[in-house]
């Protein structure tokens, strides 16, 4: 294996919430003088999410929405199910709160990836990102002090796909002009990451800190399940960089 490329998820593999969806939609809530459970928004947005997903996929794109109009109807909606409807109040939380969640309070960078970042380099590795993201990562990678560590950003708003479609795959590979089986894909998610990069021809690993390993990774060869970001290295040390 001679590895060129690295590629990288980004939501819980490079960086996590730093708290909720229900503690921050009800925060910023509250800013506005509206009180709601922090469970019960959480309930309601998982729900909300899972339907406009199944509807417009990928923010939209194809039904003419932009990823803002697309999550601000995610955040009206879920507000909707716990009770508030004034719609001038619902479209400034949804602002306040597509704004927000482009900032650094909101995430924190994961125990282990700086250094892992950095040691890639030293191997005179490339970086890159592909994600299931709006066109707010970069801004988000930035804040966190990250985004100078890759060489591009493949949102699947950008790329007009998203993952687990392996074209997303083949834009980023094309790009970064490296053959598939000089990359390698790292992310959290089985079929997203694991799967989809394989399916593109790539080299994958999951990164899973939980113990808990679901039903749909058991048949994953074990070394090819990372219990952290640093065990990156061990990989790049066996492989001929």
């Amino acid at each position: 294996m001679r590895l060129r490329l690295l590629t990288w998820d980004v939501k819980d593999t490079l960086v996590r919430l730093r708290c909720s969806v229900g503690e921050q939609y009800s925060a910023v809530a509250k800013s506005f003088g509206i009180q709601v459970e922090p469970k019960a928004l959480e309930s309601s947005f998982h729900k909300v999410y899972r339907v406009q997903n199944k509807l417009f996929p990928n923010y939209g794109l194809d039904r003419g929405l932009s990823s803002q109009q697309w999550w601000g109807d995610v955040v009206k909606q879920t507000f909707r199910n716990c009770g508030v409807s004034e719609d001038w109040v619902l479209a400034q939380i949804a602002e306040n709160l597509y704004s927000d969640y482009s900032m650094e309070k909101n995430w924190e960078v994961l125990p282990g990836i700086r250094e892992t970042l950095h040691q890639c380099h030293q191997f005179g590795l490339r970086l890159a990102v592909i994600s299931n993201f709006d066109r707010r990562l970069e801004q988000i990678l930035n804040h966190c002090n990250l985004g100078h560590h890759f060489e591009f950003i493949m949102t699947s708003e950008k790329a007009g796909v998203a993952k687990p479609d392996i074209r997303i795959f083949q834009k980023a590979l094309c790009m970064a002009g490296v053959m598939p089986q000089h990359s390698a894909h790292f992310g959290d998610d089985y079929i997203n990451d694991y799967w989809a990069a394989r399916n593109a021809g790539m080299h994958s690993y999951l990164i899973q800190q939980d113990e808990h390993i679901k039903n749909s990774e058991r048949h994953v060869p074990k070394e090819h399940i990372l219990k952290s970001p640093r065990h990156v290295l061990t990989i790049l040390k066996n492989a001929e960089c």
